[in-house]
């Protein structure tokens, strides 16, 4: 099954723009095949930075590269050999051509050493994040809930060979990954820090719980909580609090961002037995705002997403805010008939939002006050965010 991905117009645009551009994402997210689409439309040089032989051809990077400098080069898990974004940067400024170079990278920028100063100026990142409800179609929201969006998850042939896959896919980066990256603990230390994410999925981080639960600092816990945030596998929500004069709560809040990996350290490998999880509310909240988010991010909206909670105990789910401006109020509810509650109003009034919108497990659109709106998520991403911003 070929699913078309979101930002491959965004791609060709960025590469009629910057001499290098980066894509990056977690492992097995499908940059190497998005990468490898480009040669339908032009010559392309791939090189995979995991391979020895590979890297060995790059012991004098720039006389190799010259050698290729007539096709779209390709630099397959950059942060295997960071040290080549200075090697880079020479090539560039002898030659300053739109679209020279595509490196794809398994970690953010910053994780990835370097790059910030070699290629500024030089370089555009995209992130590709896992399948979209757009990309899978709405009458699939229930197995992308589900399974997440991790192609190979996704497309598996039956429920429990998606979460074999997963639970592989665990296994791969708590024993090897995620010590690249800067992990430096033993795998039953990651494992176990990794499955205490998945149990305050969608909770106030408190990084001085976690540290005494795992007998470890909390300067230690946030390390590791920085990394597994680089490496795009948790997503750290912060609280909304600009020209608020209430007590609020200024801790983020902790999600994993892949609502597949979430249901595979609670095991759960069939979708009916969501429902009898007592997690289901808060996985359904993450999943919804990580599509939320990652809509914005693939059309380059200039909105922010955050969380508003009072000391008092007013909250609400999602806010978007633009240049000060909170544009929507969101409470995500697993019902179909939600009730609005009095904090989702306190919100709406503390931070003057423009509209309240209530995204329920229904396809039914309608208005429970002038200001307030239920609707499907679909609705939302396709009707309500593109006007929004």
């Amino acid at each position: 099954m070929d699913i078309a991905r979101n930002i491959e117009p965004l791609l060709a645009e960025y590469l009629t723009i910057f001499p290098v551009v980066g894509i990056i994402g977690p492992r097995q997210i499908g940059k190497t095949t998005l990468a490898k689409s480009l040669a339908k439309k032009q010559p392309i040089h791939y090189l995979d930075l995991e391979s020895a032989a590979d890297r060995q051809k790059l012991a004098d990077p720039v006389l190799y590269l010259q050698n290729h400098q007539d096709k779209l080069i390709v630099l397959d898990e950059i942060q295997q050999m960071p040290q080549l974004m200075t090697e880079l940067r020479g090539i560039i400024d002898a030659d300053r051509r739109a679209g020279r170079f595509v490196i794809l990278g398994s970690a953010s920028p910053a994780l990835i050493k370097k790059s910030a100063d070699s290629l500024a100026g030089r370089i555009g990142y995209i992130e590709l994040p896992s399948f979209t409800l757009h990309e899978v179609g709405n009458d699939n929201e229930m197995k992308l809930w589900h399974r997440g969006g991790f192609p190979l998850a996704y497309l598996a042939n039956s429920e429990r060979a998606s979460m074999i896959w997963r639970k592989s896919f665990v296994k791969t980066y708590i024993e090897k990954d995620l010590a690249s990256l800067g992990l430096s603990a033993e795998p039953k230390t990651i494992e176990r820090f990794w499955r205490m994410l998945a149990s305050v999925h969608g909770n106030l981080w408190n990084a001085e719980s976690m540290g005494r639960s795992m007998g470890l600092t909390h300067s230690t816990i946030n390390r590791y909580l920085d990394v597994l945030e680089g490496a795009f596998l948790v997503r750290r929500l912060p609280p909304y609090f600009v020209n608020i004069s209430k007590r609020l709560v200024k801790s983020p809040k902790i999600y994993l961002r892949d609502s597949g990996i979430l249901h595979t350290f609670k095991d759960i490998v069939q979708a009916k037995d969501l429902f009898d999880d007592p997690q289901v509310g808060a996985s359904w909240e993450g999943f919804v705002i990580e599509q939320i988010i990652e809509t914005m991010q693939n059309k380059l909206m200039s909105g922010q997403a955050y969380f508003y909670r009072t000391q008092q105990g007013a909250e609400c789910d999602l806010l978007i805010a633009h240049n000060d401006t909170v544009k929507a109020a969101i409470e995500i509810k697993m019902s179909s008939a939600p009730q609005i509650s009095k904090g989702f109003r306190i919100t709406m009034t503390d931070t003057k939002a423009q509209q309240g919108f209530v995204i329920a497990k229904s396809n039914e659109r309608y208005k429970v006050e002038e200001n307030i709106t239920v609707l499907s998520l679909n609705a939302f991403l396709q009707d309500v965010l593109p006007v929004l911003l």
